[in-house]
């Protein structure tokens, strides 16, 4: 397995994945607009994608945004999508992806990265608890969708 950051040469190799990603949530499959996301992001720098390719078939991608700890005056990361295709699950992918967030972020000198995810993900929580990753107790999230 390979990881790589996505560039503007290989934006085409994760367009597919997010699109499916999408889907998995329910969204209607719309790969022009998916590309169109995912070059936005790329082209302003607003984004971190690294896409995992076994052999040469990409088969996983993780996207990392920025945000700020004023307490803390450091960069902090949102863990915003994680996904690897069917053919590629429980074969260590997502593992590698969110290793090589932790690389990133560790790098960076980063405050924190963190995550939401799905009550029912159940898997996905097995990985990240796997993984060091725990509920934060201490603070309430809030939301407001539009």
């Amino acid at each position: 397995m390979k990881i790589c950051t996505v560039t503007q040469a290989t934006i085409e190799d994760v367009v597919p994945l997010f699109n499916a990603y999408r889907e998995f949530y329910g969204q209607l499959s719309n790969i022009q607009k998916a590309e169109q996301f995912i070059r936005e992001r790329i082209e302003q720098a607003e984004s971190i994608i690294f896409l995992a390719y076994q052999e040469d078939e990409a088969v996983g991608f993780a996207q990392l945004f920025p945000l700020f700890s004023s307490v803390a005056m450091k960069k902090a990361f949102i863990l915003n999508d994680l996904f690897v295709a069917k053919q590629a699950r429980q074969q260590g992918v997502a593992q590698a992806l969110m290793e090589q967030c932790y690389v990133y972020c560790k790098q960076e000198n980063a405050r924190y990265m963190m995550l939401e995810t799905a009550t029912d993900n159940i898997n996905a929580q097995k990985l990240y608890e796997k993984m060091g990753m725990t509920i934060d107790n201490n603070v309430y999230y809030y939301s407001i969708y539009w």
